[in-house]
Parts: structure tokens; C-alpha cells; sequence
């Protein structure tokens, strides 16, 4: 068990006060004391003597090199060896461990702990066991450390000698610390900097400038030697432009041993990032402000052990760094670093005047360029031929390769090149461009300045371009948001073929050219889209005038003409068939250029013809390049390579089969814009609905004609049958009565329903030859029911229906429902002592209600049952509601329900006997002051809604007409 006193020595006998005499007076000493030596010689002195260590090992702490320096200590043999031993820590190191951590840490064996090697052989040689490790240290400055080793196993204190300890320790770590603080500040560069800033004021020359400060830094700092490297920004290279050896290490990269000299940013990457954020770089072999492992790197390729770079920065660009190197191991004071850093800022303020006239000259020519592209703003020039001008210029003032300008096609979702503009001897680019990132976006939209890549192989901006673009050689470029704050749509592309950087210089005078070139391609599409504009309104009163010329012949070709030119095409044509052809015909439209013709009789298949299918299968317009047609469509559409087509299906309703297809072509380098491409659908699809139209006036024509004939026909009928009735009624008067009563009573009944059938007709062949005439007549709604259930009763029995009718006004006393007389009819009807009647033409109501009750009976299941209801809407209107479980198509419902539009009359439902019955009747009953609905409940029951005018009195049943007969 460890106790208190396993590490404390038997002290010698003293009182307290001597003892607190004694510590006064070692920490007086280590206050008075200036020399390092006589400082750790004090404290092991007073450590070996009140504590009795047998080993005492003293060590400073280096930081840069992470290494423990030992400075004193004692052994019992005094082996200086192993008291001036420098231990260079790592991870798992208990001596690091102290060191990280500032915290003591004891060891109950120092001879077994593997965790402290280097010290386990000493511990060995003198038997030391227990050990402590104390921290020196000065608030959370960490100075060195205090190792102390006894024979004894254990390492605990009593609360007296840890205290003691404690403070000689903690005294010791004040006083090195004020040491380390005031030899920082022995080595000032004030006074070297002074000197050096009046020796560059008096010289001329920039070259004598730089070599005076290479000459004070190597002065002060004393290293191996000195250099200023320069950066090339073209090349993306540093070259020594000064040294105190020197050395000119080149600026052709042409020539391959120079090249050699040079320090390319590509293979020191993170060194170039650091100083051009302003970074004093130090690197030794045992450390380095880089995080990173381009620290062997760099002192490998200066073939040095130490090095100290300061960047040279004028407005906020990067012209070189001042480089101090060292052949043997060394640390760098902050002293030295400062001045350094002073001396690299002394070179940021001179070197500008080196070449002041230049950047005026280029300051001018930079207004110059912006103007240009400003003035091209107010006057009427070709924005093409501007673009091109300042193009150049702008290519030639940035050293780069492409102009490049690139607008965003929301249909496409790609950025499409609208101009570019190259150096000689390079190409242009072809290609398109996919949507950027979100984060590239917003680093676009955000952006106050052109945003620069240096190495476009390794920067991760604008990856979804990166391929592309490599494939075309850009390895650096500038790229600016034209609309400063909003999406980019319109971007401005500067890139050059190999990698390099541009000054901050260069960047703004990109970024305001870029700014007010979106303010011209702004202008300029407004006047473009209000060109197209006119353009359209003019070509659509002409387009509707074709259209609704009734003496034109050839719409469609004039139609596809004005069509093209809203495109401005060259070349359009239509491929027309019918529902049951196999091959379409053309109908040609426009061609004002040789380069696109048709071939003549050309058979074209509908099925196996891809334009027609692409157009068929595509909800409104289609448009792709000559490459992606087929070989079997190039025989017959021959159009130039590269060449852009258009083609849409004349479609108003996607339920109906289509017959057309417009197709039309332009050369890819024109551009159709979202206006004039919305103009062309809306005039195509005024063509489909004009053919539509054209085909329903044909089949109206056609049908007026059959009907006309039809009535014709029917009416003459007529005639003849009621001049053969009235014949055959006359020779029955001719004839006489007979004398049996029975069959006088027989013969007089079948007179007058001869009398009566014959009469009923006088009304058609009179009023009704070529319009309805309505009549005035009143009936009770029983008999009305009792004679249109007569009429169906063929057909009830046939399918097995049940049809009831209800709400006759039956008294309270009599609901009881009998069946009716007829034996062959399942009909129920309620018994009625309150009879309705109603009023108007009772002939055409009864023959409404028929055909009403057919429609229910065709659409019911077999074995079902049909519901009629009868009962007063109000005072002077009478509710019909007939209910089965049949069904109906909802377009049909629509159309009686007036819920379709125009066009879903179509030659489908024209030719549909039901629905144009039904409409008929609809309108025989709108006529005679009523109502007829048909539409669907929540239970899929169909309800047939007849609303009918009541009569003002009541009738027994009997038809009274106001028509003479």
C-alpha cells in the first residue's frame, strides 16, 4: 500500500522557521538571478538538500520541435550525459503526457515503466523507483519540466514537502518565463527596419530596392541565404528575381532547366494558397505552420533544413514572398518573423511604382472597354459586331483563351453558348452545358467579384462542368453572374488552356464589363422580344384572315406559311393522313432555300415513320437536331447537318386520333425564343381547330342534306297514308252501319279511332311540314303515365322490369297499389282520387316521356326495377323524377348537362342515336316552358329530372285540343 511518506526522504532535522528561512531565500535568488545556469543550479540544489532525490533531471521545453532540452539535474556518479540529453517527444510518450496535459504525474516504478524508455535505463543503473514528473510553467505556457526519481517504490507527498515543491517550481517558471519575454525583445527590428525603410527611399530602381531588403533580412536574420521569388501568374510559377547569392532562377518555362529552378503552385499547393491570405509561413524540419505534409516538399525543393516566407501583397493580389532559408536546423524567433513580414510589406508599397505608367495606361483602356460596351446601349448598333470588338479586347487584356457567354434554357434545363469569341488558331466551343449545383448557384448569386479557378482539375467548384470543359482543354478560368443578386441565367465565361491566375485588378474590370454587358443583353432581348412581338400580331391577323376565308381553297398551305414565319423558317410542311390510310401524304408549305428540299412521291408509312411517332406521342411541340433523325426519314427530308426541326401534332382533344403532323426546319445557329415558339403552338393549334371545324361543317352539311331528303320523304309519305285512310273511312261510310248490334257497336269504335288517327295527321302535313308546332292541350298526369307505359311494354316484358310510379296525390284512405289491367305488363301505379293535369302539347310530352322510359329500360339490368315519381314543384310546375340503376358515359352527361365545351361534339356524338334523341327532347321541352335533366346520384343511380307546366284545372283523362281536327 502506498502511504505518505514511500517518496519523502528522512529530512534533516530543522524547525519550521528555518526551514520557511531557507525557501525565502532560494526564491529571492531565483528573482535576483539573470544567468539560466545559476538558476537550474539553485534549484536542484535546494531540491537535492530537502528532499534527498537520487536523480534530478531539469529540461526546457522547445515547441516548434516538440523537444525537451536538459539544462541540469544530478546523478549520484554526476553523469553529465545523461543530464543534458534532449528527448524529442511523440504520441504515447509519458513525458509528452506532462507536456500536453501541464499536470505532475508519478510513477511508482520508473524501471518498469515502458511507457518512459528513454530513462529507464538510467533508473536502472541508480535503482530509482518511484518518480515524479512536474510541469515548469507560466500560466498556460508551458517552460520545461522537473524530473525526480527516489530508491524508494511510490511517489506521494505529504502535504507540506508538495507544497514547497509546488512554489520552487512554480517560482522557477515565473523567472524563465521572464526571461524567455525579455530575450524575445532583445533582438528588436525596429531599429533595422527604420534603416532599411530610409535606404529604399533613397533609391530609384525597384531591382536596387529589392536587393537592399534582401540584404537587411539576411543581415538581421542570418540565415543561409535570402531570396524574393516573383509569381508568374500566366505560367502559375514563383521565379527568384533577387537573391543575396544572386541566383536568377529563371522565367522561361519554355526551357526546361528553368523550369526546373522555378516552384510551380501546382506541386506546392497549400504553401501558394497560405500566402496569398496574407500567411507568414515557417517550416522546419520538425514542424511548420502548414497543416499539412507539403512541408517536406518545400524543403526539399529549396534543398534546405529551415525556411521563412512573408508574401508580397498589393491590393489584394499576390506578387511574390520573401524567403529567408537555413541549411542547419533552426528555430525562427518572432522577432525574426516580424521583420520579415515588415520587410515583404516594405517591397507590397514599392513595387506598384515600378510599373505605375502601365497601370495607368491599362486603367484607361480598361474605361475605354466598359464604356464601349455601354454606348452600345443607346445606339443602334449590331450587338454581335460590338460583342466581337470587345471581345478581343478583352481576350487580349486577360492574357486568356475563350469569351464565352452562356444563358439558361429553362425548357432544356442546360446553359446554351448565345456568343463566343477565341483566340487564332483555337476552336470554338460545342457544346451544352448542364445545370450547376445549389451551392454553386448560390456562390454565383452571391458573388460581388469574378469568381476565379486556378487548377480547374482540382477545384470543386463548378463540378458538373469539369468534364466538359477538360475535354476542351480549360484549365483555369474567370466566370461572373451577369445579374448581380439573382439566378444565374446569363453567365460570362473568361478560360484559358493552361493553369494560372489573374490580378484583383483584372477580376473587377471582368466583373463590370460583365455587369453592363447583362444590362445590354437585357436591352437587347427586350427589343428582340418586342420585334417578335410585332411580328406575330401582324402575322396573326393575316393567319386569321386565311382562316376564316371562306373562299380559300388552299388554307393549310397558307396556314404552314405564315406558321414558318414566325420562326422565321425557311422550310415547312405537313404530313396529313386519314384514320384507316398507311401512309401519309405531304402537303408543302413554304421552302425559300435550296439546302432543304423533300423527296418527290415519297411513301411515307405511319407507323413506321419517327416523326410521326415523336409528334403523335408527345403532348404539344417537339423540337431536335438533324442528327437524331433516322436514316429511313433522311432519304425523304433532306436538310442541311446540324440543322434544327420543329414538329408538332394538330391535336385538340387527346382522346380524338390524330391526322396531322407540321413540320418545320430552320439552320441550328438561329435561335427560336420562347415567345415566337409560344406564337407557333397557338397558330397550330388554331389550324387544328380549324380543321375540326372544317370536318363537323362537312358531316353537318352532309347530314342537313339526308335529313332534308329523309323529311322529304317522310312527309310525302304521310300524305299518301292519310289520303289512303281518308279513302278507306269513306268507303266505310260508303259501306253503311251494320245491323248487329255487337258488331255495330264494334264498327262504330274502330271509325273512330280510324276518324281520330286520320285527323291526328291533318295537324303534321298542315303546320309541321318544315318546323315544330306547338299546341295547347291538357291531360291528367295518370293517363298521360297509363298511356307511355302502354307503349313499352314490349320491351319491359322483354328485359323483366319492374316500374313503379308514385306520388299521383292518393288520398290518405287509398295507398293501397294495384296493378294495372293490362295482363302482360309488370307496371305499378299508385291509385288516385286527386288528379294533376298538366298542359301543352300532350303528343310531344307523351312522346318525351317514351323515349325518356326507352333510355331507362335499354340501360337497366335485366330483372331490375325503374322508380317514377310524381309531385308538385310549386303553384304552377309539375316534378317528374324517373330513377334506374342503369349507367352513362360522363361525357355524354356533360353534353346534356351543358358541363362539355363546343368541341366535345364531335362526329363520334353526333353519330350517336341516344344522345341526339336526347338533346332533341331537351329542346322540345325547353320549348314548352320545362325542364329535362339527366345526371348521376352519390349512389350511381341515374336520375331522368322532367320538370312540366300543371293545367289550371282538372281533366278526367280526356285529350282536348285547341286544333280543329
Amino acid at each position: 500500500m502506498v502511504t505518505d511518506n514511500q517518496m519523502g526522504q528522512p529530512q534533516r532535522p530543522q524547525s519550521s522557521e528555518q526551514q520557511i528561512l531557507l525557501l525565502g531565500q532560494v526564491l529571492h535568488s531565483l528573482r535576483e538571478e539573470d544567468n539560466l545556469d545559476f538558476l537550474i543550479k539553485t534549484t536542484v540544489t535546494y531540491l537535492l538538500e530537502q528532499f534527498e532525490y537520487q536523480l534530478i533531471w531539469l529540461a526546457l521545453y522547445d515547441p516548434l520541435n516538440h523537444t525537451l532540452y536538459g539544462r541540469g539535474g544530478w546523478t549520484p556518479d554526476n553523469d553529465h550525459n545523461a543530464l543534458q540529453r534532449n528527448i524529442r517527444l511523440y504520441e504515447g510518450n509519458l513525458l509528452e503526457q506532462v507536456v500536453n496535459e501541464q499536470c505532475p504525474v508519478g510513477v511508482s516504478n520508473l524501471q518498469a515503466e515502458a511507457r518512459i524508455p528513454e530513462w529507464q535505463e538510467v533508473a536502472a543503473q541508480y535503482n530509482i523507483q518511484g518518480t515524479i514528473i512536474l510541469p515548469i510553467r507560466y500560466k498556460n505556457n508551458l517552460l520545461g519540466l522537473v524530473l525526480l526519481g527516489s530508491e524508494r517504490w511510490g511517489y506521494l507527498l505529504k502535504g507540506e514537502l508538495r507544497a514547497k515543491l509546488f512554489i520552487v517550481i512554480g517560482e522557477l517558471g515565473v523567472v524563465l518565463a521572464q526571461k524567455d519575454r525579455s530575450s524575445r525583445f532583445s533582438k528588436s527590428p525596429t531599429d533595422s527596419l527604420l534603416k532599411l525603410l530610409e535606404n529604399i527611399r533613397s533609391l530609384g530602381s525597384l531591382n536596387k530596392r529589392l536587393e537592399a531588403v534582401v540584404e537587411a533580412a539576411h543581415q538581421f536574420v542570418a540565415p543561409s541565404r535570402t531570396n524574393i521569388y516573383w509569381l508568374e501568374r500566366e505560367g502559375r510559377y514563383f521565379w527568384c528575381r533577387m537573391s543575396n547569392h544572386l541566383i536568377n532562377m529563371g522565367r522561361d518555362l519554355s526551357n526546361p532547366s528553368a523550369a526546373t529552378a522555378g516552384i510551380t503552385v501546382q506541386e506546392l499547393s497549400d504553401f501558394y494558397y497560405a500566402l496569398a491570405v496574407n500567411q507568414v509561413v515557417w517550416v522546419t524540419e520538425t514542424g511548420s505552420s502548414l497543416k499539412s505534409h507539403f512541408k517536406d516538399k518545400l524543403l526539399q525543393r529549396l534543398g534546405v533544413r529551415a525556411v521563412l516566407a512573408a508574401p508580397i501583397i498589393w491590393q489584394k493580389d499576390l506578387l511574390g514572398f520573401l524567403s529567408v532559408e537555413s541549411h542547419e536546423q533552426r528555430i525562427w524567433s518572432e522577432a525574426e518573423m516580424s521583420f520579415v513580414q515588415a520587410a515583404s510589406g516594405f517591397i507590397s508599397l514599392v513595387a506598384p511604382t515600378d510599373s505605375m505608367e502601365t497601370t495607368i495606361r491599362q486603367i484607361q483602356q480598361d474605361t475605354q472597354l466598359t464604356q464601349q460596351v455601354a454606348q452600345t446601349i443607346y445606339k443602334e448598333q449590331d450587338i454581335d459586331a460590338s460583342l466581337h470588338i470587345c471581345a478581343a479586347r478583352l481576350l487580349e487584356r486577360l492574357t486568356a483563351t475563350r469569351f464565352v457567354l452562356l444563358e439558361y434554357d429553362s425548357n432544356q434545363k442546360k446553359y446554351e453558348i448565345i456568343f463566343q469569341s477565341v483566340r487564332p488558331n483555337r476552336r470554338n466551343l460545342n457544346l451544352s452545358l448542364g445545370e450547376l449545383s445549389e451551392v454553386d448557384i448560390q456562390l454565383l448569386q452571391n458573388a460581388k467579384q469574378a469568381l476565379e479557378i486556378e487548377n480547374f482539375e482540382e477545384d470543386l467548384r463548378l463540378l458538373n462542368w469539369r468534364k466538359q470543359l477538360l475535354e476542351n482543354s480549360v484549365r483555369s478560368l474567370l466566370i461572373c453572374n451577369c445579374t448581380q443578386g439573382r439566378v444565374p441565367e446569363l453567365l460570362l465565361l473568361i478560360t484559358h488552356d493552361s493553369h494560372r491566375s489573374w490580378k484583383n485588378l483584372e477580376k473587377e474590370l471582368l466583373w463590370v464589363f460583365a455587369q453592363n454587358l447583362g444590362v445590354v443583353i437585357r436591352h437587347w432581348q427586350m427589343r428582340t422580344f418586342s420585334e417578335d412581338q410585332h411580328k406575330i400580331a401582324q402575322t396573326a391577323k393575316k393567319y386569321l384572315d386565311i382562316l376564316t376565308n371562306s373562299a380559300q381553297k388552299i388554307t393549310p398551305t397558307a396556314a404552314i406559311k405564315q406558321i414558318a414565319s414566325v420562326l422565321g423558317c425557311p422550310f415547312g410542311f405537313m404530313l396529313s393522313w386519314s384514320p384507316d390510310d398507311q401512309e401519309a401524304s405531304i402537303i408543302r408549305g413554304v421552302c425559300t432555300d435550296n439546302q432543304f428540299t423533300l423527296l418527290a412521291d415519297a411513301k411515307i408509312n405511319i407507323k413506321q415513320e419517327a416523326i410521326i411517332h415523336w409528334a403523335t406521342h408527345q403532348d404539344g411541340y417537339l423540337t431536335f437536331s438533324f442528327e437524331d433523325l433516322p436514316p429511313d426519314t433522311r432519304q425523304w427530308l433532306q436538310i442541311p447537318p446540324k440543322s434544327q426541326v420543329f414538329c408538332m401534332a394538330l391535336r385538340i382533344n387527346p382522346q380524338e386520333p390524330v391526322t396531322d403532323v407540321v413540320v418545320l426546319a430552320d439552320y441550328g445557329q438561329n435561335r427560336w425564343s420562347e415567345s415566337t415558339l409560344s406564337a407557333t403552338v397557338t397558330f397550330i393549334l388554331q389550324l387544328a381547330w380549324w380543321q375540326h371545324q372544317q370536318r363537323v361543317i362537312e358531316k353537318l352539311e352532309a347530314s342537313k342534306e339526308e335529313l332534308q331528303r329523309l323529311n322529304w320523304y317522310k312527309h310525302r309519305r304521310l300524305e299518301e297514308i292519310y289520303r289512303m285512310a281518308a279513302l278507306l273511312v269513306s268507303q266505310l261510310r260508303d259501306l253503311g252501319v251494320p245491323r248487329n248490334e255487337l258488331t255495330q257497336m264494334r264498327y262504330k269504335l274502330l271509325m273512330r279511332q280510324l276518324e281520330y288517327t286520320t285527323n291526328s295527321m291533318v295537324g303534321v302535313i298542315k303546320y309541321e311540314q318544315w318546323q315544330l308546332y306547338m299546341t295547347s292541350e291538357t291531360m291528367s298526369v295518370s293517363s298521360l303515365w297509363k298511356r307511355s307505359l302502354e307503349r313499352v311494354d314490349n320491351l319491359v316484358q322483354q328485359r323483366q322490369l319492374w316500374i313503379g310510379v308514385h306520388g299521383l296525390g292518393q288520398s290518405n284512405e287509398d295507398r293501397e297499389s294495384q296493378k294495372t289491367s293490362s295482363s302482360s305488363t309488370n307496371f305499378l301505379i299508385a291509385a288516385n282520387k286527386s288528379t294533376m293535369s298538366i298542359s301543352g302539347d300532350i303528343l310531344k310530352i307523351e312522346l318525351v316521356i317514351y323515349e325518356l322510359l326507352i333510355a331507362a329500360c335499354e340501360r337497366s339490368p335485366i330483372g331490375d326495377k325503374i322508380d317514377i315519381w310524381c309531385r308538385p314543384l310549386d303553384e304552377s310546375n309539375l316534378e317528374i323524377l324517373m330513377t334506374d340503376n342503369g349507367s352513362m358515359e360522363p361525357e355524354l352527361l356533360a353534353i346534356l348537362n351543358q358541363e362539355a365545351s363546343k368541341y366535345s361534339l364531335s362526329l363520334n356524338n353526333l353519330q350517336h342515336k341516344q344522345i341526339t334523341h336526347l338533346l332533341i327532347c331537351q329542346h322540345i321541352i325547353h320549348q314548352l316552358g320545362g325542364q329535362l335533366q339527366i345526371y348521376k346520384l352519390d349512389d350511381n343511380r341515374l336520375v331522368s329530372r322532367l320538370v312540366l307546366p300543371l293545367s289550371l284545372q282538372t281533366q278526367s283523362g280526356e285529350l282536348n285540343s285547341s286544333l280543329s281536327i
